[in-house]
């Protein structure tokens, strides 16, 4: 659309003035939307409450809190990010420098998701403002309250032509796809990935897509079993259990099964109450055709725990399936919701077997004590990220870039992961003139000799 290519030209304009390349004005920019979001907190606390049922705790600690604290960690560090880096110089190169200049890309569009709404909007684009880029939001249609409320801040703080809210369906995402743009960050599900990466390659524009995937968690035999039970209930029913992260499935040893899920259910009332479907701050799901999905799921394997629904409400409560093969429906996809099904094994060897039979997931978690079996796992699986007897907090470590691997994800960020995905990474080689090496001229008598002492 022309509206579209407008925003785009103003940025691209915007850009070619340099004034996002001083690092002084990205930091006064991270600033004022750290200033702006303390200012909105309540009407952002609000805005999750109307479109996800998201409560204050949850809403500051998943939200708003992570994305403070993010902006706190980028700005104490990016005028050592962004300053160029002297690195090592072979002899064959003796009289020069070598050095690696960040550089921002231009003008990046994020693609942001509906179960995180604030956080997975505003997290890359502190990366995109700590590289020195413009950027363009597209924030879901899923949570309207809420990315009325981001746009509200950015215009209250940013310039269209520097930082730009645009809002609108599938169709909008595809107009602003066919745009020339020079990054894309994505965060959502494989299939729409998929055509991301398709719309890129028109432009070989670079991406990251920050996907999701079956996550397993795997309860061994030695775990502490109380602790993984209150971690794993945590990690799989924060937001409803819709986070990319959030344990998809637990694999657990047969000789602990029944103790542990006895634990589980004990745990889970704990934290979330004997009727959860009545507990005013317990999450909901997005939207009626994904409660549906979930619905369809209940009939799989046995009820252990939970299965109750109140379509109305669009809530489900925390509910364990037993019995659960590879085979069933709720096993195919990503679940994204509260329902964990549980698998169980004897050996080791079935669990590595099984997971390496799927598609590479976005994370894996493993409760164990033994070194070797946590060695074993870390060492013949490939996931995106993950945790050793806890679930979910690699997340929040600003030291840890967080990405996916295979269908999981392509790139990662948080941290200096996040001013290094929006920076490509200029590499100089700074000469001497004072005197010249004649060896690697082709005029040079036994001039392949000399060039064999130095390559070889």
């Amino acid at each position: 659309m022309e509206t579209y290519r407008s925003l785009l030209n103003k940025q691209k304009s915007f850009f070619k003035t340099e004034t996002t390349k001083n690092v002084g004005y990205r930091i006064e920019a991270l600033q004022k939307l750290r200033t702006a979001i303390k200012k909105n907190e309540k009407t952002l606390m609000e805005a999750l409450r109307a479109d996800l049922n998201k409560s204050e705790f949850d809403a500051y600690t998943s939200e708003i809190g992570f994305v403070l604290e993010e902006i706190r960690f980028t700005m104490k560090h990016l005028r050592s990010w962004a300053a160029p880096k002297k690195v090592k110089t072979p002899v064959t190169h003796i009289g020069s420098n070598s050095y690696i200049y960040p550089e921002p890309y231009g003008v990046a569009l994020i693609i942001a998701p509906w179960n995180y709404p604030f956080q997975l909007a505003v997290a890359p684009l502190i990366g995109a403002i700590a590289a020195g880029n413009c950027a363009i939001i597209k924030p879901s249609e899923l949570t309207p309250k809420t990315s009325e409320a981001l746009e509200s801040i950015i215009k209250e703080i940013f310039l269209e032509e520097y930082i730009a809210v645009v809002q609108g369906g599938v169709e909008t995402s595809q107009a602003l796809l066919n745009e020339p743009l020079d990054y894309i960050f994505f965060t959502g599900s494989v299939p729409v990935g998929k055509m991301i990466m398709e719309s890129a390659a028109k432009h070989l524009t670079p991406v990251t897509l920050e996907l999701g995937g079956k996550s397993p968690c795997i309860v061994h035999e030695d775990a502490n079993l109380k602790l993984a039970a209150k971690r794993i209930a945590w990690g799989k029913f924060t937001n409803a259990g819709q986070t990319c992260i959030a344990p998809d499935y637990l694999y657990v040893h047969k000789s602990i099964k029944d103790v542990f899920l006895k634990q589980f259910r004990e745990t889970t009332l704990e934290l979330y109450g004997k009727e959860p479907l009545k507990n005013p701050d317990f999450t909901r799901i997005v939207s009626e055709r994904h409660f549906d999905r979930l619905s369809s799921f209940l009939d799989n394997g046995q009820i252990f725990m939970g299965g109750n629904t109140d379509k109305e409400r669009l809530t489900i409560e925390p509910t364990v399936l037993t019995d659960i093969t590879w085979e069933e429906s709720i096993m195919r996809d990503e679940i994204f919701g509260p329902l964990l099904p549980v698998l169980e094994y004897g050996d080791l060897s079935e669990v590595i077997e099984g997971i390496h039979s799927h598609p590479k997931p976005l994370a894996l978690y493993i409760f164990t004590e033994n070194n070797n079996i946590q060695e074993e796992v870390l060492n013949k699986v490939s996931f995106g990220g993950g945790c050793v007897n806890d679930t979910v907090y690699h997340f929040v470590s600003p030291y840890l870039p967080f990405g996916g691997v295979g269908t999981s994800g392509i790139g990662a960020y948080h941290g200096k992961g996040n001013f290094d995905t929006f920076s490509h990474q200029k590499s100089v080689l700074k000469q001497t003139t004072k005197f010249d090496i004649p060896f690697r001229y082709p005029n040079v008598k036994n001039g392949l000799g000399k060039i064999k002492l130095f390559m070889k």
